[in-house]
């Protein structure tokens, strides 16, 4: 068995990681490189640009930017974490990049307006993980057996012989754990756990990370998910008798206990623990007639050709789309979705 068939991202082709590897190494130290992620990114997304970022800065790149699209504020629990200086806002991200990096967006339109800069760059490298990802850019290191965008990352850093540093580890370790439901999810192989050792050698401390990152929320969010869970609904019968549990968030939910939108995020990990229930949703407002729904399986169904099927995307078992319309209207349309998944 070689190399290329044991390693974490495995699922992508041996000609594949040389061609990425080989862009990158032909690029001289002054070349404009701009790595970007998907909108109001999450710990995978974050972490494996910024993890990445730091090691390119380590060998050398000097013109180096990293941004996503919309508000450039991170969630709280984000904005300790190391690579904060390279980010810039969107509307000053280099127009024409020499290389485009591009992480965990399952298709160009999660880039917003910087989905431009894939025609513009020299180059286009997208690392991603979603089964939903029907490929784009001109390298794409895609593995929907990947337990992270992450674990991409971090083997093409391997590939790449470039060294890990404390830094480098945290990020990359923040996107693992947080992707992988801090190790819970069936996606987690022994070679992610070989993977967090590795970056744990450089002298990471779990505990602090997962206690700032996954363990803290403001009183007042604390509040908010008591109000959300004393709505929450059960309907046994729904997709196809598996079951359904939802609850939602509104943004006067968010004004009354003067929350910003991103505590919602953890919301759907409360609500999935329904026993009678295969499937978990969480509608979260965005606007008067906009939903963003997170959906969640214990596998009896599959929410991301769901997701798909409602115009947006993921795994099978955690997935997410944008709903348009009243909430009841917004879930008569997953109901029906649910009715006819596998």
């Amino acid at each position: 068995m070689t190399e290329d068939e044991v390693a974490p991202a495995s699922g992508i082709a041996a000609p594949r990681w040389r061609a990425a590897v080989d862009a990158v190494r032909a690029l001289p130290p002054d070349a404009a490189v701009l790595l970007v992620c998907h909108v109001n990114p999450d710990g995978d997304a974050l972490g494996s640009m910024l993890g990445v970022g730091l090691a390119l800065r380590a060998a050398g790149f000097t013109r180096l930017q990293a941004t996503f699209p919309g508000p450039s504020t991170l969630p709280v629990p984000f904005r300790q974490i190391p690579g904060l200086e390279l980010l810039v806002d969107e509307d000053d991200a280099v127009a024409a990049p020499d290389l485009l990096m591009c992480f965990d967006a399952a298709s160009p339109a999660r880039l917003g307006r910087l989905a431009g800069r894939l025609e513009t760059a020299g180059v286009s490298v997208v690392l991603d993980h979603h089964a939903s990802n029907g490929g784009f850019g001109t390298l794409p290191l895609i593995d929907p057996h990947a337990a992270a965008t992450s674990v991409v990352a971090a083997e093409l850093l391997r590939r790449l012989d470039y060294p890990l540093d404390a830094r480098i580890a945290e990020c990359l370790y923040i996107a693992l754990v947080t992707d992988t439901g801090s190790f819970k999810f069936d996606l987690t192989t022994p070679a992610v756990h070989e993977l967090a050792a590795r970056l744990l050698r450089t002298g990471l401390r779990p505990g602090e990370i997962s206690q700032r990152v996954l363990d803290s929320r403001p009183f007042g969010a604390v509040r908010l998910f008591g109000d959300a869970l004393s709505r929450a609904e059960l309907e046994p019968a729904a997709a196809g008798g598996a079951g359904l549990v939802w609850a939602y968030v509104t943004l006067a939910d968010l004004a009354t206990h003067r929350q910003e939108p991103y505590v919602m995020e953890a919301l759907i990990d409360s609500v999935r623990g329904a026993a009678e229930a295969d499937v978990a949703c969480v509608l979260k407002q965005l606007g008067e007639r906009e939903w963003s729904v997170s959906l969640r399986s214990k596998g009896a169904r599959d929410v991301a050709a769901v997701a798909v099927a409602l115009g947006g995307g993921g795994h099978r078992l955690a997935a997410g789309f944008t709903g348009r319309g009243t909430r009841d209207e917004v879930l008569a349309r997953l109901r029906e979705s649910l009715a006819t998944a596998s």
